[in-house]
């Protein structure tokens, strides 16, 4: 029986730019279509709210998809949206994050949402990450979790219109109407 050989970050970084989403799930290829307009519009909101409240209270960063998050040399992923606080910013470098951001947001695709809930929770929880965040337009919720003891804790699910206030920025309250276009 013959044994495949765990990817790598330079195996990843020689993968064709067609288009594709690319991850590397503890050494595996990964390949997802790009997503849908209703993704992309919850996505780009969300990022705007964020952005402008992190850019006010001057405390770290909110980059958007395609960003690398390198979590390990055989673990690499793209999160729709990134957060890094203020105590993670040396993780910032120029081929995209290396170690566990503060907050991951996946927003859920067709294509992707055995992944997102499944295998990257895992991931993220394996690798420290303290915060996810599920998005799902179709559904127009947020789950919010939290890392507790190695572990997510459903801390929130918010539906429809109601305001989104969650770790890492509880000052903050998204009108979630204003995500589902």
């Amino acid at each position: 029986m013959a044994q495949t050989r765990a990817l790598t970050y330079r195996d990843y970084a020689a993968l064709p730019d067609d288009g594709r989403r690319y991850e590397l799930h503890d050494g595996e290829l990964s390949v997802t279509p790009a997503p849908g307009v209703r993704h992309q519009d919850a996505c780009g909101r969300l990022y705007a709210a964020l952005l402008s409240h992190v850019d006010a209270q001057g405390g770290g960063r909110v980059l958007i998809a395609p960003v690398d998050v390198i979590l390990s040399d055989t673990t690499i992923v793209q999160p729709d949206i990134v957060y890094v606080a203020r105590d993670r910013l040396e993780r910032l470098v120029e081929r995209g994050v290396e170690g566990a951001p503060t907050l991951a947001i996946e927003a859920l695709s067709p294509s992707s949402i055995r992944i997102d809930r499944e295998r990257k929770m895992q991931l993220y929880a394996r690798h420290g990450l303290p915060f996810y965040w599920i998005v799902d337009p179709p559904g127009r919720t947020i789950e919010v979790y939290a890392l507790t003891s190695g572990r997510y804790d459903l801390r929130a699910r918010v539906e429809n219109d109601e305001p989104l206030r969650a770790d890492p920025f509880p000052e903050l309250a998204i009108r979630t109407a204003s995500l589902w276009v």
